[in-house]
């Protein structure tokens, strides 16, 4: 999931959130594939791989790793995808992506030892150099971010009681370890979820926050100095099992994030699924009325105002207040959600399923 601080275009909350419940609503146009709900319009991609890892750059480029070692692309807008996996790649769980343009991106795979890697093309995908493999039996890389095209971060799962995280200076062609010094002891059973590519996140050129589970608490890491040095603080969203806990995290700038989770296990509850800050992390308050399940994804509109979209398996919920309230306006499964600064929006998860927003964001400020 890219996040790489770009300017996003200043538009009215109330309009935008009345042209999203229009949009949600809307029915599909002439050559587009409509789903249970009419706004997320679903893209055919030809597999039935599940894309937790989505990265669109705009409206008409856009990323997607998922399992079975694939890697999609598309360049018009989602009318088509072309297939640029990486060769031998069928044994890889493909988590996150990072996007520069159309030609430059990073895919991470997770998994026990050398089964968590970084791949990185410059070529749109023709070709892929493999420029890290993991060789610590202990560690496990859930997610990764990029603070501008040239610095990002990796994090693994605790590794002798620290999360451990992975640096790149050259936009992601080599990485290295990262002291430990300063991150705080992690909770007995607490680690990250690689559920949807937003464990990790960065908004602006140093800040970054890590989402845990697993533990007596969810909590959220944060570092302003590129993840050298950090804070933990615990949220609202219940923890306590290895299923429980905050999934997925998304900034619109350095202080107002949304957290949202909760239990991915489909026969359990998810009560305060969501909070929000408003000081970079510090204090986390439950949202009023938050999403009615467990959500593993969350984005902010390309806009400085206060509305957002969480997904999860079982539906798309709508914030207009900076996530203090959400409300359901769409059934389908997603795992992950984001949008571009130039005005679209995109979700991706399972069974192959790629879906943007029927009508670009930049419309709706004419």
């Amino acid at each position: 999931m890219t996040s790489m601080g770009k300017t996003r275009r200043t538009m009215s909350v109330g309009l935008i959130g009345a042209a999203l419940a229009l949009t949600l609503a809307a029915p599909a146009r002439a050559g587009e594939t409509p789903t249970a709900a009419a706004g997320w319009q679903l893209t055919s991609t030809g597999t039935d791989a599940r894309f937790r890892g989505l990265a669109p750059v705009d409206r008409r480029t856009a990323w997607a790793a998922g399992s079975k070692g694939t890697v999609l692309r598309t360049t018009d807008g989602g009318r088509s995808w072309r297939d640029v996996s990486p060769p031998d790649a069928g044994e890889l769980e493909f988590r996150d992506v990072e996007a520069f343009d159309a030609r430059r991106a990073v895919v991470l795979a997770i998994g026990e030892g050398e089964a968590s890697r970084v791949l990185r093309t410059e070529d749109g995908g023709t070709t892929w150099t493999e420029t890290f493999r993991n060789a610590d039996a202990q560690a496990f890389y859930d997610c990764m971010t990029f603070f501008d095209h040239r610095h990002g971060l990796a994090m693994s799962d605790p590794v002798d009681g620290k999360y451990r995280i992975l640096s790149t200076r050259d936009g992601g062609r080599s990485w290295q370890v990262l002291p430990n010094a300063g991150m705080p002891d992690a909770l007995p059973g607490e680690a990250g979820f690689a559920a949807s590519g937003q464990c990790l996140v960065s908004s602006g050129p140093k800040d970054v926050w890590l989402a845990t589970g697993g533990g007596a608490t969810g909590r959220v890491l944060h570092s302003a100095d590129r993840g050298l040095n950090w804070t933990a603080t615990e949220t609202t969203i219940p923890a306590g099992e290895g299923a429980k806990g905050v999934f997925a995290l998304a900034f619109r700038d350095r202080r107002h994030g949304i957290a949202v989770g909760g239990d991915y296990r489909k026969d359990q509850p998810s009560p305060r699924a969501a909070a929000v800050t408003g000081d970079a992390g510090r204090t986390w308050a439950a949202s009023a009325t938050p999403p009615p399940a467990y959500r593993s994804g969350v984005a902010w509109l390309p806009h400085r105002g206060t509305t957002a979209l969480a997904v999860g398996p079982t539906g798309t919920d709508l914030t207009t207040d900076g996530g203090r309230t959400w409300r359901t306006v769409d059934t389908g499964s997603y795992d992950t959600v984001d949008c571009t600064p130039d005005g679209s929006c995109w979700a991706s998860g399972e069974k192959g399923r790629i879906a943007r927003l029927a009508r670009p964001w930049g419309a709706f400020g004419k």
